[in-house]
């Protein structure tokens, strides 16, 4: 058997002018992540990423943080879900049909909660047969670059090895559920949760791939909790 990390991004610069770059926190999260699996012996074989900054950052930071690491492969397959693009082009539609997404959208400047609604509702309706929003990637295009990717970083891999993959919640989301072999209807109950910095273990050979665990963060909890920081998050 051969295991695959998919790690998500530390924190990003939300509210900044650059949200695509990591905050301090952000690379802490990753600095601490790299120093962890350098503790635990962990030693990767290959190394991806998707191409936004923050990815990229993330898995430069872990890669510094270990033993003889290997060169981070950029793969813009493994980038996130456009969800900015989403909301742009599908919102208007979506308040038109539905009053109570309407009343979601008068709030989302004042209510973080309705915002996260709102972005549940749009990523819904975006892997559903009913969508037919023209402009923006289809869930089709991008779930298909996605797994494409992810089969091939396993069947790149050799028995025994380690693998990562660096990349964001919809992406990783987007894996599970292939792994679990999920309606689209079901993946974003794994985007929403996922944590900064957080691992995703998966365990495979030639037959078969497991989820083995989802979203762990135990890391940051012990060093928080040693060093009385606040080192979990979720955006």
């Amino acid at each position: 058997m051969a295991n695959l990390l998919v790690i998500r991004h530390g924190q990003a610069s939300f509210g900044a002018e650059n949200y695509d770059q990591l905050s301090p926190l952000g690379q802490r999260q990753a600095d601490l992540t790299g120093t962890f699996l350098r503790q635990v012996g962990t030693h990767l074989s290959t190394a991806y990423s998707g191409d936004l900054w923050r990815q990229v950052e993330t898995g430069q930071r872990v890669l510094e943080g270990l033993e003889s690491p290997p060169e981070l492969i950029v793969d813009p397959r493994f980038n996130e879900v456009q969800t900015d693009e989403q909301i742009e082009m599908m919102m208007p539609r979506l308040t038109e049909q539905n009053a109570d997404f309407a009343k979601l959208v008068a709030m989302m400047d004042k209510d973080t909660k309705s915002l996260q609604k709102i972005i549940e509702t749009v990523f819904n309706y975006w892997v559903s047969p009913e969508c037919d929003s023209t402009g923006i990637q289809s869930w089709s295009d991008y779930s298909n670059g996605v797994i494409s990717a992810f089969e091939g970083a396993m069947a790149s891999a050799e028995s025994g090895t380690n693998t990562a993959i660096f990349t964001s919640g919809g992406t990783i989301a987007t894996i599970v559920g292939h792994v679990l072999k999920l309606t689209s209807d079901r993946v974003y109950e794994f985007y929403e949760p996922v944590l900064n910095c957080s691992i995703t273990r998966i365990i495979f050979n030639s037959r078969k791939c497991s989820l083995s665990t989802f979203n762990d963060v135990g890391h940051l909890h012990l060093v928080g909790a040693q060093l009385s920081e606040r080192l979990v998050t979720y955006r």
